[in-house]
């Protein structure tokens, strides 16, 4: 067990010393801004750093003292010690990678107060002084002997991190011309303009003219120079939409603030000419802060108890969508509640199936593995413990869940519960169609928008 001790007054002598080193990471950087709330870009933004007297990113002053401080709490004196002043003097930048001793001389003592002033300083690993200064303290009288108390673990996790990768790759890229349909609200309305300012997408809003230029006065949205068609209803849109990427005017579809029944039931339409020979099916795009890549799940919106057929065409939709954002060859774990086959669970069935259908080139461009448990599917760990030997287990880039119920259930308890950030696309039309719930925020649309465009640039041919 480690503990810690303290140093009484009657115990510490003059010149006595202790010292700890540390090693600045970005991490270190990232936690220290959190919860200091000290952004300052010459800590935290390499592209404005770079440029400054330093010429790169530095570590905050502060987490220097605070090194002087951990020093004092936990050594010498240790629990028990009063801090009463502190001053400093920052001699030169902490930047990633230096190691840093923090060392403190006890100077002087004052009988009768347990007073203590004592020399500290801070070292890189050049023996340079970055920090120095003067510690004043009330040491403490009795002995006190502690169990260390254990730091809680945490995870650093950008916020869409993974997206906003994912924007960065969509530059230079021409962006897509899309329908977007009856966007008569500030949400739709808003996230279509956010993918036109990014160049992700030439939007087209078709809706009625006065709804939609009373929603983007309410909001303070710009849209002159966007072409408008005005169509007295949310059906007319929908099918006014269709028409336009018939005849090849536009690239992707966008819903806007209507039902998604009254949009998919016109992009289904046989003289629409939108079908192909596969199914329809929608792809969640999530960014989990405790998962190490981008995680799609499907089928969560459109197929509510798909057969083996259709499941082959959401796996191929899925795998393709993978592949245009960069993913080489995406593992696919079919899910199910258990990793044998039995036959009273028909999703096991399907699942082996599958497999054996990608075996036979019946699938292409990825690799599957199922049937398989979450926790089999998603842990590496738990696959070992259960003896399950697999190239997908630990490392899913698509999850395939054994219906809707599941596979939305799944992907909304990641959202609310994990904080995931999401974005999602229905495939297996001959263009994308950008299906948001009034719920999602901008960020989802835009996110949405930037995989819309990617797949439409990258899909296998």
């Amino acid at each position: 067990m480690d503990y810690i001790e303290n140093i009484t007054f009657d115990e510490l002598n003059i010149g006595d010393s202790a010292e700890s080193q540390r090693t600045l990471t970005q991490r270190d950087i990232e936690l220290f801004a959190t919860v200091s709330g000290d952004v300052n870009p010459a800590h935290m933004d390499p592209e404005y750093a770079k440029d400054d007297m330093f010429k790169g990113v530095i570590g905050h002053g502060m987490w220097g003292a605070g090194l002087i401080s951990a020093v004092l709490g936990t050594q010498m004196p240790g629990p028990g010690t009063i801090y009463l002043n502190q001053s400093l003097s920052f001699r030169a930048p902490v930047r990633i990678g230096d190691t840093i001793t923090t060392r403190i001389t006890v100077a002087e003592k004052v009988p009768g107060k347990n007073r203590v002033t004592l020399d500290c300083i801070c070292l890189n690993q050049d023996g340079k002084t970055v920090t120095k200064g003067v510690a004043e303290i009330i040491a403490p009288t009795v002995k006190v002997r502690r169990l260390r108390a254990a730091l809680p673990e945490v995870h650093m996790h950008g916020h869409a991190a993974r997206f906003k990768t994912m924007l960065e790759t969509t530059r230079g890229l021409p962006a897509i011309h899309t329908a977007v349909v009856h966007p008569c609200d500030a949400g739709s309305l808003s996230g279509a303009m956010d993918a036109f300012e990014e160049d992700l997408i030439i939007p087209v809003l078709i809706g009625p003219r006065a709804k939609i230029e009373a929603a983007a006065l309410a909001a303070n949205i710009d849209i002159s120079g966007v072409e408008l068609v005005d169509v007295p209803h949310s059906h007319a849109a929908a099918a006014k939409a269709v028409e336009l990427v018939s005849k090849g005017s536009a690239q992707a579809l966008m819903k806007g603030s209507l039902h998604t029944d009254e949009l998919m039931s016109a992009v289904l339409k046989k003289e629409a000419g939108l079908r192909t020979e596969r199914r329809l099916s929608h792809v969640f795009v999530l960014d989990v802060p405790h998962y190490h890549k981008p995680l799609l799940i499907t089928d969560a919106a459109i197929n509510i108890q798909p057969d083996l057929t259709t499941k082959r065409d959401i796996v191929q939709n899925a795998i393709e969508l993978a592949i245009a954002l960069g993913i080489e060859v995406p593992k696919v774990a079919i899910l199910s509640a258990v990793e044998t086959v039995n036959p009273s669970i028909p999703s096991t069935i399907d699942a082996a199936a599958l497999c054996k259908m990608a075996d036979r080139g019946q699938i292409t461009g990825g690799i599957l593995d199922g049937p398989l448990a979450y926790d089999n599917a998603i842990s590496a760990e738990a696959a070992r413990i259960k003896g399950i030997i697999s190239p997908v287990a630990g490392e899913p880039d698509i999850l395939l869940a054994p219906d809707l119920e599941a596979g939305n259930m799944m992907a909304k308890q990641l959202l609310y519960l994990a904080s995931a950030d999401t974005a999602g696309l229905v495939l297996g039309a001959k263009v994308p169609i950008i299906l948001t719930s009034r719920s999602d925020g901008a960020l989802a649309r835009l996110a949405s928008a930037t995989i819309a465009q990617l797949y439409v640039h990258n899909r296998p041919q």
